[in-house]
């Protein structure tokens, strides 16, 4: 079989291989620790999804519900609960703080790297392997998209263990695998919906009818597997449904006591309608064609710089495929185990990139296709190394990456180093929030929006990170093209991984630099000073105006449910229309009527919100905190 000639090797060469798989593996593991490990203590849990989340597997810790998700209090059931499940059990271990909520994600991210190192290794041989768990642990895109608590990474490793079980099962007609592909997929529709068997799904049919092997259908164990299936992804669907049912007489807009229940919000809400742009309430966008294709290119930075190389080798295949008398579907029914991992992550990735085209997107949702992409890419550019070494020159195609690789470096090192020059004299600051120009970009929907708001100031506030990524960004590229020349082309591979590195590191302490404008655990902190247990401040109520997302982190860290002024909008409006929902939903005129009397106010203002309450309160409020513009407030003075 072609899968076993790819491990023939005499003793010396099993012994060079052992020597190198070792060196490989230190090397992912000090990559891991560096990036990812050491990024889990800071900074402190982040407004909006991050702390949202969290604030559900807390409640989950504290009450053992392991069925509804609350947040402040209110039902949430937008996501499915494995990711809450296992920080629920983790906060049992290590407490309710940002390493216990953000380990599961970083645990993800090592084993992805692993999935694609043991598939790429098995399929195209130990150089592309290295490349592919490199491409996992230095991409810009894993890194962005786990910095705060979604479980797009958790997916995307279930979903690529269910089609590697699938692909290597059939070619090694081992039925534990085969069955592995149904626990995989149970847990990935635990993880995120039925997304999860769509993709699934959509790219085993295509590949079936490409390869012609429908016939093998009953080897895939379709009606145990699909019990198995049931057993594992059911029961939590079904209690759901149970203690979250219809109330009174739905209506096309949802009203205390009058709503559809978890069946219809769960499955047509937040399934169907959201595909279709037409959820309930509309706060999901879609990015414009341009943006959505070609921010791939930024997500896989560095290694999408050898998509041209991996373009220009399927071309040649595919002229190599009409070239032939043979038809190209009696060819893709003979190919090896290599040719068909090939095919069957091709097919993957298109199918998720094309899913999300249509539907409403967030940048992060073709996560997914990280996987197929990079091991796809790590397989080309081992086979273009592997090629060039046998010709006189570098492949230009190489040559051309790493020609652009020296141009972003070279832009990138001029524009932080002229950042760095003009802040020279000027004072650090810690509140790098108040520096920002506030320019609104995108209008913040964009992972990078706040990027368009550094000015010269806040550069005092960065110098650390803006130097690291200087050095990264004005010797690495330099280095791996120097290597490349040499012809030590792992090393030069190596070099461009290492580089991303200590650019990911670099920009990971300019993320905790930005922790008092992206989370409000400082306000938290003094809340729990000012109201700690025996105190007179124990019996203080807790506002927060607008949206829960805008303060989320304060619920978390204090520990209660805080009242939102105006905040009954978005994910927080289904769970409020039941009719045992706490009252924590305040109108404007309820603040006006309860503040500067009975217990002891205290507010949250986000910075998006100080004009309406400076507005609405006057010269009735008095300020207690002030950071990034956001706002604690209380109704009355503090006594001395």
């Amino acid at each position: 079989m072609a899968i076993r000639s790819l491990h023939t090797q005499s003793p010396a060469n099993d012994i060079d291989a052992a020597h190198s798989r070792r060196n490989a593996s230190i090397l992912l593991t000090l990559l891991f620790i560096a990036v990812y490990f050491c990024s889990l203590f800071s900074p402190p849990l982040l407004d909006d999804a991050d702390a949202t989340h969290a604030d559900a597997a807390r409640h989950m810790a504290v009450t053992g519900d392991w069925v509804t998700l609350y947040v402040n209090g209110i039902r949430y059931l937008e996501k499915p609960p494995l990711p809450y499940w296992v920080t629920a059990i983790d906060y049992h271990l290590f407490g309710f703080n940002v390493f216990a909520t953000h380990l599961p994600i970083a645990i993800a991210v090592l084993l992805l790297a692993l999935l694609a190192r043991a598939w790429a290794r098995r399929a195209y041989g130990e150089r592309a392997a290295t490349y592919a768990a490199l491409g996992v642990l230095t991409s810009v895109g894993v890194f962005l998209f786990t910095r705060y608590f979604i479980p797009d990474v958790v997916l995307t490793l279930f979903l690529g263990v269910s089609l590697y079980c699938f692909l290597l099962g059939l070619e090694l007609q081992s039925t534990p695998l085969l069955y592995g592909i149904y626990v995989a997929l149970a847990c990935a529709v635990l993880t995120k919906g039925l997304v999860a068997p769509v993709f699934f799904i959509g790219s085993v049919i295509i590949y079936l009818w490409l390869t012609g092997e429908w016939h093998r259908w009953r080897e895939l164990r379709p009606f145990s597997g699909l019990l198995l299936f049931l057993i594992l992804a059911a029961p939590w669907h079904i209690l759901a449904g149970l203690r979250n049912p219809t109330e009174g007489h739905p209506g096309p807009i949802p009203t205390y006591g009058n709503h559809y229940g978890f069946f219809w919000f769960y499955f047509i809400n937040e399934h169907v309608l959201r595909f279709l742009g037409k959820r309930y309430p509309v706060d999901y966008n879609k990015l414009p064609g341009y943006l959505f294709w070609s921010l791939h290119l930024v997500w896989l930075f560095p290694w999408s710089l050898f998509f041209p190389v991996a373009l220009q080798q399927a071309w040649q295949r595919w002229k190599l495929f009409h070239a032939t008398q043979v038809p190209m579907l009696q060819r893709l029914r003979n190919l090896d185990f290599t040719g068909k991992s090939t095919l069957l992550l091709s097919i993957y990735a298109a199918v998720v990139l094309v899913f999300f085209s249509i539907s409403t997107n967030q940048e992060y949702y073709t996560f997914p296709a990280y996987l197929p992409l990079l091991v796809l890419t790590a397989a080309a550019l081992a086979r273009a190394e592997r090629n060039s070494s046998k010709e006189t020159r570098p492949s230009r195609w190489l040559t051309g990456a790493h020609a652009f690789y020296a141009i972003i470096g070279i832009g990138v090192a001029i524009a932080l180093a002229y950042g760095l020059w003009t802040a020279r004299h000027l004072p650090f600051e810690p509140d790098i929030g108040s520096l920002l120009a506030h320019r609104g970009v995108g209008d913040y929907t964009l992972s990078m929006s706040h990027f368009f708001d550094l000015t010269g100031r806040s550069f005092a506030a960065l110098r650390l990170p803006a130097a690291l990524a200087l050095i990264a960004f004005a010797l690495g590229p330099w280095i791996a093209w120097r290597l490349r020349a040499r012809r030590r082309d792992f090393a030069s591979t190596v070099a461009v991984a290492l580089t991303s590195a200590l650019f990911l590191i670099a920009a990971h302490i300019a993320l905790a630099r930005f922790g008092p404008m992206l989370s409000s655990q400082a306000f938290a902190q003094t809340i729990n000073r000012l109201t700690k247990p025996g105190t007179a401040g124990a019996s203080d109520v807790i506002y927060l105006y607008g949206d829960q997302s805008y303060g989320s982190s304060i619920p978390f860290y204090t520990g209660r449910v805080v009242d939102l002024v105006n905040g009954r909008s978005s994910s927080m409006i289904w769970g409020s229309t039941y009719t045992d929902a706490p009252h924590i939903f305040l109108t404007n005129q309820n603040l006006l009527d309860t503040w500067g009397k009975g217990p002891r106010k205290l507010m949250f203002v986000p910075l998006e919100k100080r004009d309406q309450v400076d507005a609405l309160l006057g010269n009735r409020q008095y300020l207690l905190q002030e950071l990034s513009g956001k706002a604690l407030i209380t109704d009355r003075p503090m006594p001395q």
